[in-house]
């Protein structure tokens, strides 16, 4: 296909372009032309690599109906890094995969430009990424995101769960709200009209790294994400044990309970659906958790115990139940 072919297929390459033009002063790339390189970083003497992929979900379309393009790079980055620091690696750099149904060199440039401010925050470098051109597959003005973060950790300092104990606390940290799962919940409830369309629901994913990262007598960490607290929490545990979580312990955003009472959720439905404002846990031992809880707050994170580890034996079989 000659170029004019193409671009009356739908696929601008000029705009394509200019779009790489505006986003290259995000990107921080060792590479040529065709792939991104990253070194090691100096002095690790058996480093793991510890990487994760995902996306945001259909939260994109809440970004689109608002024309909000601003906070979901953000959401994007804390969705794979908060996934990274769960084993105790540093986000060291990122790449993005941007599908639009037209390219609009602006509207892609912004959603980059939340993506490398996010990770300057985390002290990860951008290294670069795609951006594809859909027409006829997606709309115009729709689009999808997917990220890729990888980080590094000595082999001693893993965190894989193994060093839980019976008794350890589970300490919660606070989300920033909905964060960046249930949305294909959300978008029903806005459809029907019983959710308001509002900024909020673009309210962007906290990003947990800068908080967790040195903590130091970590026994497992979790993310909590899709599934909620009863999936999320028991894989920050080894298989013979499971988690005791109190509901009671915690302050629960106001969205939650708008969300719960247009869905006509209950309290239970609700938490192995949403983070219900949990959106990372840190489990360790008993005695530290005070000064670890007054540590997150001197970093402006909220944290509350919300519960402790236990044999699956002593909760019936289970690995998740609530007090």
């Amino acid at each position: 296909m000659t170029r004019t072919a193409y671009a009356q297929a739908g696929v601008d390459v000029d705009a394509g372009e200019r779009a790489v033009a505006l986003m290259r002063r995000h990107a921080r790339s060792l590479s040529g032309e065709f792939a991104s390189i990253a070194a090691v970083p100096p002095g690790m003497r058996e480093p793991l690599v510890v990487s994760a992929t995902d996306g945001v979900g259909t939260k994109t379309d809440i970004a689109r109906r608002l024309g909000r393009y601003d906070t979901i790079g953000r959401d994007l980055v804390a969705m794979c890094a908060d996934d990274v620091v769960c084993h105790g690696a540093a986000p060291s750099f990122f790449l993005d995969y941007v599908a639009v149904g037209r390219i609009v060199p602006e509207r892609v440039a912004e959603i980059v430009g939340g993506i490398a401010a996010a990770c300057e925050e985390l002290g990860c470098d951008l290294l670069g990424g795609e951006t594809a051109e859909h027409p006829g597959l997606m709309g115009a003005d729709e689009f999808d995101l997917a990220g890729f973060c990888v980080g590094f950790v000595e082999r001693d300092s893993l965190i894989d769960g193994s060093a839980a104990r019976a008794g350890d606390a589970v300490i919660g940290l606070a989300s920033s709200g909905l964060h960046s799962n249930g949305f294909s919940l959300i978008r029903r409830l806005v459809d029907d009209g019983r959710l308001p369309l509002t900024d909020e629901l673009l309210t962007s994913t906290r990003l947990y790294a800068p908080a967790v990262l040195d903590l130091g007598g970590v026994h497992g960490m979790a993310h909590i994400t899709g599934g909620g607290l009863a999936r999320n929490l028991p894989r920050a545990v080894g298989a013979t044990l499971g988690v005791r979580v109190d509901p009671s312990t915690w302050r629960q955003p106001a969205i939650f309970d708008d969300v719960a009472r247009a869905a006509g959720m209950d309290a239970t439905e609700m938490r192995a659906t949403f983070n219900c404002g949990i959106g990372f846990s840190v489990i360790l031992e008993r005695d530290a958790a005070e000064s670890v809880m007054g540590l997150l707050e001197s970093r402006g994170v909220e944290s509350w115990r919300i519960g402790e580890v236990r044999p699956v034996d002593e909760l019936g079989g289970s690995r998740y139940v609530e007090a």
